[in-house]
C-alpha cells in the first residue's frame, strides 16, 4: 500500500505478493538492475506459464503465474526504493499485463474444449474487471494525501517524461496504451460517470473491489489449472464479469459523488 496515505490503505486481495516483491526489490537497490529489468522479467515469467499450459503442465503454470504477479509488484517497489518514478515503466507494465492476459486465455482456447469466441469474451470480461478495479484504485490514489499520482484518472495526453527517460518512448508507450485500453476506459467510464467526484472510497468497498485486480485474476486461474478445472477458467471469468454491475451499484448506493 505504498501508493496511498495510512489512512486509505486497505486488504487488498490481488496485491498478496507484494512483501515478497519488497525484499526482491530492496535486494535489486544497489545494483544495476532497473524497474525496467524487473518489468522484462515478469513478461518471461507470464510466457514460462503459457508455455507449461501448452505443454499441460499446469501446476508449473500456476508456479510461474503466481511468480509473473510476485515480480509485477516489484518493479514498481523497486522504482519507489531507487527514486526513479517513470511513465515508461508504467505503460510498458501495462502493455506487457494485456498481452500476457491475452496469451494466457488463449493458450487456454487451445488446449480446452472452449471455443475461441467464449475465450475472446471472458479476456474482454477480465480487462474489464481489471479496468473497474485501476478506475476506482486511481482516483483513490490520486485523492490520497502524499498518494502516487504517476497513474491519472483520464489517461487523455501524453505527460511529459520524467527525468532520466525519453519522451520520444513516453509518447510511443501512451499511444500503445490508449490503443489497448482506451475502449475499455471508455465503458467502464461511461457506466460509472460520477465515480471521479467521489472524495474518498472506505476500506470495506476497496477490499471488496480488489477481487478484481489482477493479482487475484491469475490467482483464481493458478488454482484451477492444477486442479484439471481449465474447461471452466473461460465460463466462470464470464459469469464473474457481471459482478461489475454490482460494484457500481453498491458504489452508487452507498459512496455518494
Amino acid at each position: 500500500m505504498s501508493k496511498l496515505a495510512t489512512q486509505n490503505q486497505f486488504l487488498d486481495l490481488s496485491d498478496y505478493g507484494r512483501p515478497l516483491a519488497k525484499i526482491f526489490a530492496n535486494q535489486l537497490k544497489n545494483t544495476r538492475f532497473t524497474p525496467i529489468h524487473v518489468t522484462l522479467l515478469f513478461g518471461i515469467s507470464g510466457l514460462i506459464a503459457i508455455f507449461c499450459i501448452l505443454q499441460n503442465h499446469y501446476l508449473f503454470a500456476s508456479f510461474f503465474i503466481i511468480l509473473k504477479s510476485i515480480i509485477d509488484a516489484a518493479d514498481g517497489e523497486l522504482s519507489r526504493v531507487k527514486n526513479t518514478p517513470s511513465y515508461t515503466g508504467r505503460y510498458l507494465d501495462s502493455v506487457f499485463d494485456i498481452i500476457l492476459n491475452f496469451l494466457i486465455f488463449m493458450s487456454i482456447c487451445y488446449v480446452s474444449k472452449t471455443t475461441f469466441g467464449f475465450t475472446l469474451l471472458a479476456f474482454i470480461g477480465i480487462q474489464l474487471q481489471g479496468t473497474l478495479y485501476n478506475y476506482y484504485y486511481v482516483i483513490l490514489r490520486n485523492k490520497s494525501e502524499g498518494g502516487d499520482t504517476t497513474s491519472k484518472i483520464f489517461e487523455d495526453k501524453s505527460p511529459r517524461a520524467l527525468p532520466g527517460e525519453s519522451q520520444k518512448w513516453v509518447d510511443i508507450l501512451f499511444k500503445i496504451y490508449t490503443i489497448v485500453y482506451g475502449a475499455f476506459d471508455k465503458i467502464i467510464h461511461t457506466l460509472d460517470k460520477e465515480a471521479y467526484k467521489v472524495k474518498t472510497f472506505p476500506n470495506w468497498f476497496m477490499t471488496l473491489l480488489s477481487v478484481y485486480g489482477l493479482g487475484f485474476q491469475l490467482l483464481i486461474i493458478a488454482i484451477m489449472l492444477p486442479l484439471n478445472w481449465i474447461e471452466y477458467i473461460v465460463p466462470f471469468f464470464i459469469v464473474y464479469t457481471s459482478l461489475i454491475f454490482v460494484l457500481i451499484g453498491v458504489r452508487k448506493a452507498f459512496i455518494k459523488a
